[in-house]
């Protein structure tokens, strides 16, 4: 598998080996010793899979005690996004997005600290993720997907299918007011 660093330290794009041939293709997409290799030492205690229609948004996702998120596109194709919300690092704030799909086969690891969302481009997705820790709805931070101080460049050119609570959601800067991050 390569890994690919981005611009944000400890956000990882991973890109594991596809073999492939005339019936289809196979691919490990987790195996403990070859991730620790790459740094990702985590113990992942939950898996969860979503399911969405075009135009759909899930986003901006924080909880405590914060999960770290090994993510995957099984069948579609997503822009992906995660924001920096770690209080002692140079990055906080700043944000990195991904295109994956079932073409790419790209997975993408967002430490924890870090806000999640994504955008759904194909007609549907299915959508994977490994997390660290367990849901804990009680603890959810939801930021606004087009807050102004974070300023994600989504794809979209319409107002995107949102949840009641993606659509009620809080700036970064009510959070940080709250003592929340």
């Amino acid at each position: 598998m390569k890994i690919v660093k981005t611009e944000i330290p400890d956000l990882l794009i991973i890109e594991p080996k596809i073999y492939g041939d005339p019936r289809g293709w196979f691919v490990e997409s987790w195996q403990a010793a070859r991730y620790e290799e790459a740094g990702i030492i985590n113990k992942f205690v939950q898996d969860n899979m979503s399911f969405s229609r075009r135009g759909t948004l899930r986003g901006l996702h924080l909880q405590k005690p914060a999960q770290g998120k090994l993510v995957q596109v099984i069948d579609g194709s997503i822009f992906d996004v995660a924001v920096d919300l770690r209080k002692e690092s140079s990055t906080f704030g700043k944000w990195y997005g991904i295109f994956l799909t079932s073409e790419n086969k790209k997975q993408f690891w967002i430490p924890a600290g870090f806000a999640h969302g994504f955008y759904v481009t194909s007609e549907t997705a299915l959508f994977s993720y490994k997390c660290t820790e367990y849901y804990n709805p009680k603890e959810e931070i939801s930021i606004l997907w087009n807050d102004p101080i974070i300023r994600i460049e989504w794809p979209i050119d319409s107002v995107p299918l949102l949840s009641d609570k993606d659509a009620n959601a809080k700036s970064l800067q009510w959070w940080a007011d709250q003592g929340k991050l």
